[in-house]
């Protein structure tokens, strides 16, 4: 192991990138720790004492890597960007321009991405106006019993120049992440939400063993190191479907004959089930501070809290349903099925076709089934043991394992095909 480190520092294209996606990191944790113009810095100090990050708020803090408690400069973090990539690919099963532009490659490609890019500009504007106005009014109830101003000086050209700093970090970030891809290592946007998810997982990991004690702590700790074995074992699981290409002849020349293979991970979907179950969870969270009726507002604090078991049953059926929901968005066996038919090659034992399309439909469920399955497990499992044991501190433990692990997987295999390529030899064997 520390030889294959040893050789990321010999070939000097690949430690310039690695550096470079470190510098980025370290860019953007100092603009997470900044706060906007016009934030109190005292109030800022007196919530983090406070509050204790639930509902709507603990899940963008998540993502924000904390960022988002002191309304820092990256205080919004990738999140809008997450939710517009979501609701661009949504769209293009639904609206003909955008499939369209999926299905002409590389240039209809950079089309969907360029609306990407506009539409992560419009959520940010509107999600930081409203943030805005919530930590001016004391939060609404989102942050626990702390009522602080972190806005004390609240007129127009205030607000307005505290939403253009909000935006203006989330597009930079955008911009970070696409830099990353671009001339570093690993996938941007991906390594971005890493280093948010991680930076609050001391904190996270303290307030755990304050909370619960040292005995209960440790246990956690054994869980998660159980869980990250398995995470590693199902992300490097998958399907492979043979497909053979005919021969054909063009002039003198003769193409075709080849094998190959559909790989189909048994997690297809990634984490954006558990990112969209979590979402349609506090949408509650969000009315409860608006409709001024008791008996839901009564009902959403006592059974919509993250260590609440009416709330993790929820959550684990809305992430088995947006697992298949969205792997069926994803891979459309009909295109697949057609793509193979015009390039000429089959599944052996298999008509092109709609047989094809049918089998490859079949494939998908079955494998679809225990990727879901996991990925409630994975989701869950720390929030039933913390539940089971009363302690609020840190509910979010299972997405951070699932995202850290993950992104970690696909950054070393990519600076394992580096150094392959170099004769070296990889982390994975």
């Amino acid at each position: 192991m520390l030889s294959s480190v040893a050789n990321i520092f010999k070939v000097r294209d690949l430690r310039n990138k690695v550096a470079f996606t470190l510098a980025i990191v370290a860019l953007y944790q100092l603009g997470a720790n900044i706060p906007a113009p016009g934030i109190s810095f005292k109030a800022v100090q007196e919530l983090q004492r406070q509050a204790q990050a639930g509902g709507i708020l603990g899940f963008l803090n998540l993502f924000s890597g904390g960022g988002i408690l002191r309304l820092a400069v990256f205080g919004l973090g990738i999140m809008p960007y997450i939710t517009s990539s979501i609701i661009v690919q949504l769209l293009a099963t639904v609206i003909p321009k955008f499939t369209e532009w999926r299905d002409e490659g590389a240039v209809g490609q950079k089309k969907l991405t360029q609306v990407t890019r506009y539409l992560t500009v419009a959520l940010a504007i509107m999600q930081s106006t409203g943030l805005v106005y919530l930590f001016h009014s004391g939060g609404g109830g989102l942050f626990g019993s702390a009522h602080i101003d972190l806005i004390p000086d609240f007129t127009p050209p205030r607000v307005a120049f505290i939403v253009l700093t909000l935006t203006a970090g989330t597009a930079f970030v955008m911009w970070l992440g696409e830099l990353i891809t671009q001339r570093g290592i690993g996938q941007g946007m991906s390594i971005i939400i890493f280093a948010e998810v991680v930076a609050g997982i001391p904190a996270g990991g303290g307030a755990v063993l304050a909370e619960g004690g040292a005995f209960k702590f440790a246990v956690i700790c054994l869980l998660v190191l159980v869980l990250i074995v398995a995470i590693v074992f199902v992300e490097q699981g998958q399907r492979r479907i043979p497909v053979t290409f005919a021969k054909r002849v063009v002039g003198r020349r003769m193409y075709g004959g080849q094998s190959t293979y559909i790989p189909l991970k048994v997690n297809q979907a990634g984490v954006i089930p558990i990112i969209f179950a979590s979402s349609v969870l506090y949408f509650p969270v969000l009315l409860s501070n608006v409709i001024p009726w008791a008996p839901f507002r009564d009902f959403v604090n006592s059974h919509l809290q993250p260590t609440s078991f009416v709330y993790i049953g929820f959550y684990g059926l809305f992430i088995i349903l947006f697992t298949f929901f969205y792997v069926t968005i994803t891979f459309d066996p009909y295109q697949q099925a057609d793509i193979i038919r015009k390039q000429g090659g089959y599944i052996p034992g298999i008509r092109p076709g709609p047989s094809t399309e049918r089998y490859l439909a079949k494939i998908l469920n079955r494998i679809t089934l225990p990727g879901s399955l996991f990925l409630a497990v994975v989701a869950l499992l720390p929030s039933i043991l913390l539940s089971l044991w009363h302690i609020n501190a840190y509910p979010f433990a299972g997405i951070t394992i699932l995202i850290a692990v993950g992104v970690s997987l696909e950054t070393l295999k990519q600076i394992d095909s580096q150094l392959m390529m170099r004769n070296y030899e990889g982390f994975l064997k």
